[in-house]
């Protein structure tokens, strides 16, 4: 997942809410969700795939390293396993050059190199078939620290990236395996692209030359499901945001689950920090679905071992039934364009960090804290998990967005009044600002 600062991360979801929306349209059933066995042999499969991609030999799978090009090459066999055809006439690579002029890639010290998205297709059928779903997730990440990193003194250390993102990437390949057989089963169905993106973490690279360069026109795409951090699925809960982006999203999300019964949250604008806002951009529908934050979030300790590969099979099966309704659906979505967030004045994003893991799934009316990372602004000034963050200096704190803005007009050393409810208590607590590590 993208990002240079926690305050960006918190930009991903604007206004998360419960699932509602008007009736989903569909061809074919509601499949059940995999029984033990099936999730234990997905759960394996998965967590190798994970082994794979987070092993230190990847080197993070960095822009201009190897071990991105030796990932690229094992997702490609792995689409060619499932029975995915090529989505390039020459293969399963679309490959491009990275600009290293734009100003992030040169900061970041990036040289000239060409990198790949990783494209298989699962062909449709019937009158649907020249129609077509988008499921995609990014497989670089931060390489060996420095940019990106909330690890001090980091650099030269791998970043294994085992939720971010080889969790979405071994959920995109195990979504593949989960619907090569449906074709058969039904008389219509539009097509499946499946695309695992490079270049996210330098600014959504890889979404962004695809949305450029499509193997099919864009409007003949249904939506775009987007699989980021998916790998630490706690308590069963699942969020999915940018359901905003069609009047049936959240329609067919709930019936879905209504044979899974998720903890599912659902709801926001589509746009964020990730790949999906790349299609959302070109007017699209996309949801987003995640796990979670936590502690180890761009961290050299995001390793395969904290990785739920249990859980994780849940959201795969869940998101290959999503899929397949929005697969088979004799009808298209109903986009509704929201404009993206408007930029805030102020210090600039980045600058100032209160140093908490805030609930993503968090309603209107407060942002829950999961966690304080340690030696952080928050854990100084007694700020707890389970607090309600409330106010933030001069700002009510209604939801994400509006912690962001707060964030952003202050700097590194400020003091601030940080109000948070705890249980039945109010607190007040001065927090002295940091600079982003």
């Amino acid at each position: 997942m993208k990002t240079t600062s926690s305050i960006l991360f918190l930009t991903l979801i604007l206004g998360a809410g419960a699932a509602t929306g008007a009736g989903a349209q569909t061809a074919t059933r509601i499949a059940s969700p995999p029984d033990s066995a099936q999730r234990a042999k997905s759960a394996a499969r998965i967590l190798a795939d994970v082994k794979y991609l987070s092993d230190d030999a990847r080197q993070g799978r960095g822009v201009g390293t190897a071990g991105l090009d030796s990932a690229a090459s094992y997702i490609a066999w792995q689409f060619q396993q499932a029975g995915l055809k090529p989505g390039e006439p020459d293969g399963y690579f679309q490959v491009f050059a990275v600009d290293t002029t734009a100003p992030v890639l040169a900061h970041c010290g990036i040289r000239p190199t060409r990198i790949k998205n990783v494209i298989g297709v699962l062909p449709g059928k019937g009158g649907l078939a020249g129609q077509s779903v988008i499921i995609g997730a990014h497989y670089d990440h931060l390489g060996l620290g420095g940019c990106g990193s909330l690890d001090p003194d980091s650099v030269g250390v791998v970043h294994n990236g085992a939720d971010d993102n080889a969790s979405g990437t071994a959920g995109v390949m195990e979504i593949a395996r989960l619907l090569r057989n449906r074709v058969g089963e039904a008389k219509d169905a539009r097509a499946v692209i499946f695309i695992a993106f490079t270049g996210e973490e330098l600014g959504i690279l890889g979404s962004s030359r695809y949305v450029a360069n499509p193997i099919r026109p864009l409007d003949s795409a249904a939506a775009m499901l987007n699989l980021d951090m998916i790998g630490r699925m706690m308590d069963n809960r699942l969020q999915a945001m940018g359901t905003l982006t069609a009047v049936e999203l959240n329609a067919v999300l709930d019936s879905v689950n209504a044979a899974y019964h998720l903890n599912l949250a659902a709801g926001g604008d589509g746009w964020g920090s990730s790949d999906h806002a790349a299609f959302s951009a070109a007017k699209m529908p996309v949801i987003h679905f995640f796990t979670g934050i936590h502690q180890d979030y761009h961290r050299t300790t995001d390793d395969w071992q904290k990785i739920n590969p249990a859980g994780e099979a849940t959201v795969a099966s869940f998101v290959a039934d999503v899929a397949w309704q929005l697969a088979t659906r004799l009808t298209p979505l109903t986009f509704i364009a929201i404009a993206p967030p408007a930029p805030s004045g102020g210090g600039g994003y980045g600058s100032a960090s209160l140093g908490t893991l805030p609930d993503m799934a968090s309603p209107p009316g407060g942002v829950r804290i999961q966690g304080v990372r340690p030696g952080s602004a928050a854990e100084k000034a007694g700020m707890k998990g389970g607090d309600v963050l409330i106010r933030l200096g001069k700002h009510d704190i209604k939801d994400l967005n509006e912690m962001t803005k707060a964030l952003q007009e202050h700097q590194p050393g400020d003091t601030v009044d940080v109000v948070v409810k705890r249980g039945e208590e109010t607190l007040t607590l001065p927090a002295i600002l940091q600079k982003r590590g």
